[in-house]
């Protein structure tokens, strides 16, 4: 059974408060919500982060069809070019150490970002991987019911 290590916003009040006005940041720029959902869950599910796949899964105001695809977005044509290039984007970023994010991803992202918008993109990008990895460091477990 898998058991929570550490609740952060308890042990360290002061490090949750400044993930959340991180969140408050992203949350407050122009980006649409949809996708910044798309970006918390694709992230999310590169990083296997059950609380936040959880957490966004349930609060994404998609289409069934669309949430479903998220982790085929490239075969899936239901993803506009700008969610493409986000996605993309967001892929890149996440996985840093691999990919270096190519040139031609940052190409795709600036043909349809402005350079104000890829900075919020990139800032909501570091903003679930920073959630992801506490929360999969420290075990936080998604509110589902549990079989078994």
């Amino acid at each position: 059974m898998i058991q929570r290590r550490i609740d952060l916003a308890r042990v360290k009040p002061d490090a949750f408060k400044a993930m959340l006005a991180l969140q408050s940041y992203v949350n407050a720029t122009p980006l649409e919500h949809s996708l910044q959902h798309l970006i918390t869950i694709r992230a999310s599910q590169i990083n296997q982060c059950a609380f936040c796949l959880h957490m966004h899964l349930r609060d994404a105001r998609e289409s069934q069809e669309r949430l479903d695809l998220v982790g085929a977005w490239r075969e899936a044509p239901v993803f506009s070019e700008r969610e493409r290039a986000a996605l993309a984007w967001t892929e890149a970023v996440t996985l840093l150490a691999d990919t270096h994010v190519p040139d031609d991803v940052y190409e795709a992202a600036a043909e349809v970002f402005s350079e104000q918008e890829l900075v919020d993109l990139t800032m909501a990008v570091v903003a679930i991987n920073s959630w992801n990895r506490l929360q999969v460091s420290f075990r936080a477990l998604p509110a589902v019911a549990h079989n078994g």
